[in-house]
């Protein structure tokens, strides 16, 4: 009924360092950190400084050589 104080707190950072270990919980906070600050940087647009060296890699958006995105256009056989 009554709220966690910090000894169940620290009780339970202790299990899970003892079960994890501190290696596995560093590297997965550096992951969550480096996925949350790409999130962040996509929802800003900021992917321009991010992909300089591979522009054809980026998601939805165009190349500027309109022969790069050109498309050949289908045969039609209807009879027009």
């Amino acid at each position: 009924m009554g709220g966690f104080s910090i000894w169940h707190w620290l009780i339970v950072l202790l299990i899970v360092l003892l079960v994890f270990g501190t290696k596995r919980l560093t590297s997965g906070a550096r992951d969550l950190g480096r996925a949350v600050h790409e999130f962040k940087k996509g929802m800003r647009g900021d992917d321009d400084e991010a992909g300089q060296d591979a522009p054809a890699a980026r998601i939805g958006q165009e190349s500027k050589d309109p022969a790069a995105t050109a498309r050949p256009r289908e045969h039609d056989d209807s009879g027009r």
